[in-house]
């Protein structure tokens, strides 16, 4: 794997939300509009992830640089990183549960974060798959979805599920321990 800062947030990037989650649950304060915007961004978020996850498959869940080749068609042909994209989403949805200053919070930190990752990705995938990849960086955005689409590859619902499985169980304890802090403070 390639040396340097990316290298310890790529590898380490499931640890980035815990100092705020923790914060979170311990000041924040669940409000009946928090939940209602909340929900809707974490489902939002989410189906992001599985539109995502069931595109690409159980690669998306590599921890290492591997390198598969341009994927391009389905979510990619709209956006670089609709799984990161998705996390972003999800996690400011968590924080609009407790108000508009928590959802800015995972917004603002998360962005800064994911974007460090994502440089230090595109660096490496420029590096081992030269021109092809280049021309993706040109045609697809990196954080907005509004490129010009590609709705070749397919869709695969079961592995998307499949590869969901701790994304769900993670989002709801979430919300489970958001709810119990309502209701016991």
């Amino acid at each position: 794997m390639t040396e340097g800062p990316g290298r310890w947030l790529f590898v380490n990037r499931g640890w980035a939300p815990v100092p705020i989650l923790a914060a979170e649950l311990a000041l924040g304060a669940p409000s009946v509009p928090g939940w209602a915007a909340g929900l809707a961004l974490v489902a939002v978020g989410e189906g992001i992830r599985m539109w995502g996850v069931g595109h690409i498959g159980p690669k998306s869940r590599t921890r290492g640089d591997e390198t598969w080749g341009v994927i391009d068609t389905g979510p990619y042909g709209r956006v670089r990183n609709p799984l990161y994209l998705g996390n972003i989403v999800m996690f400011t949805g968590i924080g609009a549960v407790c108000g508009p200053l928590w959802a800015l919070a995972w917004l603002v930190l998360l962005g800064v974060h994911y974007t460090l990752i994502v440089r230090w990705e595109e660096s490496n995938l420029r590096d081992k798959l030269g021109d092809p990849y280049v021309d993706y960086l040109a045609r697809v955005p990196r954080w907005l979805p509004l490129g010009p689409g590609n709705p070749g590859g397919g869709w695969d619902a079961a592995g998307a599920f499949k590869s969901e499985r701790s994304t769900l169980l993670a989002a709801a304890v979430v919300l489970v321990l958001l709810y119990a802090r309502s209701q016991l403070f």
